[in-house]
Parts: structure tokens; sequence; C-alpha cells
């Protein structure tokens, strides 16, 4: 992107987002309730009791078909259930405007883009969600 800033939030959460091919509208929905009220952030005890919505925070998404990637077989990953281009975006589409719905200011990356993304991690928590809840 030549250096230009597209996006960018304060205190919030970064998640990068790969649309599958097995994914539905639903499936972006479910992403979009979990980011708004899944409590990692610190209450005044120190315990993650708090959601993103709860401290005013923001959401930062960010499509990355890359982290889709299947790595369970061989040394290259497999990209083959990734969305096809137009449903990818229209689900991540689906994932920023069901956000914003919950109250939780949101901000997107560029679908399909090569980006420079610098993330400032407050704390060691990153986690993996899964729509299909395989895990």
């Amino acid at each position: 992107m030549d250096g230009e800033v597209v996006a960018e939030i304060g205190r919030g959460l970064v998640a990068f987002v790969a649309a599958m091919d097995e994914d539905t509208p639903e499936d972006a929905d479910y992403l979009a309730d979990k980011l708004a009220v899944l409590r990692v952030f610190s209450d005044d005890a120190g315990h993650m009791n708090l959601s993103v919505r709860d401290v005013g925070g923001e959401l930062l998404i960010v499509p990355n078909f890359t982290v889709g990637g299947d790595c369970r077989k061989g040394r290259r990953p497999s990209f083959s259930h990734a969305a096809r281009p137009e449903e990818g975006r229209a689900l991540l589409g689906r994932v920023v405007e069901a956000a914003s719905m919950k109250a939780v200011p949101t901000k997107q990356g560029v679908f399909g883009a090569v980006m420079t993304v610098q993330v400032e991690n407050d704390g060691p928590v990153s986690l993996l969600l899964d729509s299909k809840r395989r895990f």
C-alpha cells in the first residue's frame, strides 16, 4: 500500500481473519459477536473479565487468508479451503458490519492487498477463534 496508513486503532483487538470455503454469513456473525464480547481485558483486580466493548475499545479486522492455511501435511501450507475472493470479501464485510452493530468501532484492512501490519501487543494474549468450533 506504498506506506499509506489504511486503518489504525488505539486500545482494542486486532483480528486476522480468513474466510474459508464452508463459511456462511452466520459464521461471520458468530465471529463478530465473539470479538465484541470476549472477556480478554483486565478488570481492576487484574482478571481477564472485560470485553473490548466494556473498555470502550476498537476492533481492527485484517483480511488474511493465510491464517486459514492447513499445515497438517507436508512442508507447504495448503490454502485449498480458502473462500473464493468474492465470497471472502463479502464474509469479511459482514464481520465488520456485524461488529459495528455491536457498538464496537470497527476498522478494516484492504481485502486482497499486500499489507504491512504493525501490532503492539499489550500482554501475552493471542487467541485462535474458529466459527466451526473445531477446538
